[in-house]
């Protein structure tokens, strides 16, 4: 769907690229996420993809066109949301959405729906000026579905959400895969890649440094160890064990049969941590 060859680019009046021969593919169906610090070229990334910035060099193509070359027909097929979600203030919800389904000529969504889809039929005749911000970021998550589009593009989408919100997008979004459409996320959320990405790629300084499935990263970066808690004699103690030899382990053995578990973990590595020893930079 989606094949980026050495992509650079600039921005106008500065001579450092913001991106630095950078090359990936994305297929049809699949969650792919960018991932990295604040300024790492994530949204430049996503801005190239979308069309927005169309002076670079390398190759971008998008369904086997390239994107500078495109018209604004290519609009009527993707759906973006931008971090910093903006609305008509005074509109309320369903006013914007009804607005924006104009600016279509293909057959929209039914802005209803999608209120209803993320918890928002109750203030669809609320002005937008009264909303919070992880109540516009819902709206705008559901603005760049109007058109039902094949690709989807979300920058930060469950930024300002609390928990309960922030699951109801992430269900959506994975109905949105099984749907069949392609997402891209940008994001330095590694808990929500985590979660949702077939693959990710470690953006920093312009550069990818790694491309992989999140399960395949955290199996190859993990301790091949288990931590155990367990109470002796009223006090709480821990021991470890490698994973491998678990069956052989006497100690191990001895342990469970005559003591009280608390916990079993393995010692798996999080993305932040595979990041930061990827890349050595940290996510802030």
């Amino acid at each position: 769907m989606i094949d980026v060859s050495n992509l650079e680019y600039a921005y106008p009046g500065q001579k450092d690229k913001i991106i630095q021969g950078i090359s990936f593919s994305i297929q049809k169906g699949e969650i792919f996420g960018f991932l990295g610090p604040s300024g790492a070229g994530k949204s430049t990334t996503q801005k190239i993809l979308i069309g927005l910035l169309k002076g670079y060099s390398g190759s971008v193509k998008v369904a086997d066109k390239e994107v500078r070359d495109l018209n604004r027909d290519y609009y009527e097929k993707i759906g973006v949301t931008f971090e910093f979600p903006n609305f008509y203030s005074k509109f309320s919800a369903l006013e914007n959405l009804l607005h924006f389904k104009r600016l279509y000529s293909v057959e929209t969504a039914d802005p209803i729906q999608l209120l209803h889809s993320v918890g928002l039929e109750k203030f669809q005749n609320t002005k937008v000026a009264a909303f919070s911000k992880g109540m516009k970021m819902r709206l705008n998550f559901i603005r760049s579905l109007l058109n039902d589009p094949d690709i989807i593009f979300l920058d930060e989408p469950t930024s300002g959400l609390d928990p309960a919100n922030s699951r109801i997008m992430r269900e959506k979004i994975m109905d949105l895969k099984r749907m069949g459409k392609t997402i891209v996320i940008t994001t330095h959320n590694m808990a929500l890649a985590e979660e949702l990405c077939d693959r990710v790629a470690f953006i920093v300084d312009g550069k990818i440094s790694l491309i992989d499935s999140p399960k395949n990263l955290k199996r190859q970066k993990s301790k091949k160890i288990v931590q155990i808690e367990f109470k002796e004699k009223q006090e709480i103690k821990t021991a470890e064990f490698y994973l491998d030899r678990l069956k052989k382990d006497d100690r191990f053995i001895q342990l469970i049969q005559h003591h009280e578990i608390l916990t079993i973990h393995t010692q798996e590595a999080t993305l932040e941590d595979i990041f930061i020893e990827v890349t050595g930079r940290g996510l802030q």
